[in-house]
């Protein structure tokens, strides 16, 4: 209770907690999200869960976690602010927010990422030649995919900009992505 963030939220409940992603050199075109609500405290007899939570997180608080003026806070969630980068932001309701599940193609995305920037380019090239408003690009980067579909950085003589191509229909694996991915490249083919 000595840590001026307590205080403040022992004076006023409100609060809000950044969450970020990493990974893009440009720290601003990194997708975050600001949950904002009111901190309320966990007694101490239900905070087990926090406790141990806490300390895989931070194996090294164990010395003093246990003090008498340690408390554990719940963040009780009233809304949302999401900004995917650029151009690209939006308050997310409660409702939506707990209707939410997290996103299936996540544990494979990395790997989805890494082979079709290594493998794929071609590929790449082709999506937003034939699929996006940049038919005059010379290179492309996917940068994420989702269950609804995927981003690439398309660069060209217009210099770079973001390229969004959704899936018709959501995803819940990487062979789906693969799939999805593959059947894209013929439609492409068939289009130019």
């Amino acid at each position: 209770r000595l840590a001026e963030h307590t205080k403040n939220l022992v004076g006023d409940a409100r609060a809000s907690l950044l969450v970020h992603e990493t990974g893009k050199a440009d720290p601003l075109a990194n997708a975050r999200c600001t949950l904002v609500g009111r901190g309320e405290r966990i007694p101490r007899e239900a905070s087990a869960e926090a406790r141990a939570a806490f300390l895989a997180a931070h194996p090294y608080a164990a010395g003093f976690v246990d003090y008498s003026d340690f408390d554990f806070y719940r963040l009780e969630v009233e809304a949302l602010r999401y900004i995917g980068g650029y151009g690209r932001m939006s308050w997310v309701s409660i409702d939506e927010y707990r209707e939410a599940s997290p996103d299936p193609i996540a544990p494979s995305a990395k790997g989805i990422l890494d082979h079709m920037n290594e493998d794929h380019a071609d590929a790449l090239l082709l999506y937003c030649r034939a699929f996006s408003r940049a038919t005059d690009a010379e290179r492309a980067v996917m940068t994420a995919i989702d269950r609804y579909g995927f981003e690439m950085i398309a660069h060209g003589p217009f210099g770079q900009g973001p390229v969004r191509l959704a899936f018709d229909a959501p995803i819940a694996s990487a062979k789906d992505a693969r799939e999805k991915l593959v059947a894209l490249v013929h439609a492409a083919r068939a289009k130019l």
